[in-house]
């Protein structure tokens, strides 16, 4: 039942992100104008068109990788259904991919300069080592310790909404500058999202859960 639970928030969860990040991205403000006015020190030209190309492949691919990891977490639904899992799991693994190499052409202009690229661009060195890392373990085999390595690299998919809630608390409840808040936040998800995943995954060991990801 607390697995059920589980899956059935996800998704709802999943699901909610999804819809905002796209309307946000194409409906609400299709130029990034807002995202673009707070780039006020950047030490190299942008080519906007290239870069609100690389933007949208990127908001569509993380949409991708949190719709297929979230249904991936069915386990009881796709044991009947393993082909569907297997391909599922190739889609997301591709969409981390495409997540990671647009966000690394866009890390060099990011807000907050120079810590915040190599922030961005340590967080893509890890989220496709932990992904890769858990598809060579199911290739082997070694279920348990795929389903560990999931939930480290599902976790990552939540970066973007992570950052904004983060934002919520450092510039507008505390009154930071945008591009302090900004670099803050991004540390903050990288060390929050991280912490999490091992907490879920200490909490799985203690409470049996039945939540797979073969």
């Amino acid at each position: 039942m607390n697995a059920k639970i589980a899956f059935r928030l996800l998704i709802t969860v999943a699901a909610a992100f999804v819809f905002w990040t796209l309307l946000d991205r194409f409906a609400l403000d299709p130029d990034a104008s807002v995202f673009l006015s707070h780039k006020t020190k950047l030490t190299r030209p942008m080519n906007l068109p290239v870069w609100l190309t690389m933007l949208n492949v990127h908001v569509i691919f993380a949409c991708i990788a949190i719709a297929a990891g979230a249904i991936n977490f069915a386990s009881a639904k796709l044991r009947k259904y393993r082909k569907t899992h297997r391909i599922l799991g190739y889609v997301y693994v591709v969409a981390v991919l495409a997540v990671c190499i647009t966000s690394g052409y866009m890390a060099p202009f990011a807000t907050g300069g120079k810590v915040v690229s190599v922030a961005f661009n340590l967080l893509n060195i890890i989220w496709i080592f932990i992904t890769v890392n858990a598809y060579l373990h199911i290739r082997q085999g070694r279920v348990e310790n795929h389903r560990r390595w999931m939930i480290r690299s599902y976790a990552f998919c939540f970066t973007n909404q992570m950052i904004h809630t983060l934002m919520l608390l450092f510039i507008n409840a505390l009154g930071m500058s945008y591009e302090v808040g900004y670099t803050a936040s991004v540390i903050g998800t990288i060390v929050l999202l991280f912490f999490a995943a091992e907490w879920i995954i200490r909490r799985r060991k203690a409470g049996g859960s039945t939540v797979s990801f073969r």
